[in-house]
């Protein structure tokens, strides 16, 4: 059994075939798909964490809506100013996330992300390639511990 979820899987299999070209083009591509991951007109989340940090060129919105099966939907808006390689970790993991518990999520080892865009661009963007991961790992254990709270 894999240690990722089946749709990242999909996704990771995909780029551990392509030569690093490929990769790029295939990175600049699911960067021109982040827009479709920003969140729709009145939907509603169970958390919403809305930040400039440091590591990152512009503001990032991480929204995350937990479904009845404790499953994880995540929508994000990313400033003008953010990375396209930020923009292709966004839409990937938008969709090779969605529908993942929150334990899965936070279980997930990051050892995939050289395996999607190569390990020069890792070595070159480290911060970058690594930042909406951890951003929505750090989402999914604020909603934990909301909800711990609540139950205690």
């Amino acid at each position: 059994m894999s240690a990722y979820p089946e749709k990242l899987q999909a996704i990771i299999g995909l780029f551990e075939a392509l030569p690093e070209e490929e990769k790029r083009e295939n990175l600049i591509a699911y960067s021109e798909q982040a827009k479709k991951h920003e969140p729709k007109v009145g939907e509603t989340f169970d958390l919403e964490d809305v930040r400039k940090d440091e590591e990152c060129t512009d503001t990032v919105g991480v929204f995350l809506r937990v479904d009845a099966e404790k499953r994880a939907h995540f929508r994000v808006t990313l400033g003008p100013q953010v990375q396209t390689l930020t923009k292709a970790m966004t839409a990937i993991l938008c969709r090779g996330l969605d529908g993942t518990t929150l334990d899965e999520i936070m279980e997930l080892p990051a050892d995939f992300v050289p395996k999607i865009v190569g390990g020069q661009l890792v070595r070159i963007r480290s911060q970058t390639v690594y930042y909406i991961l951890t951003r929505i790992k750090s989402t999914c254990k604020t909603f934990l511990n909301r909800l711990r709270a609540a139950e205690a």
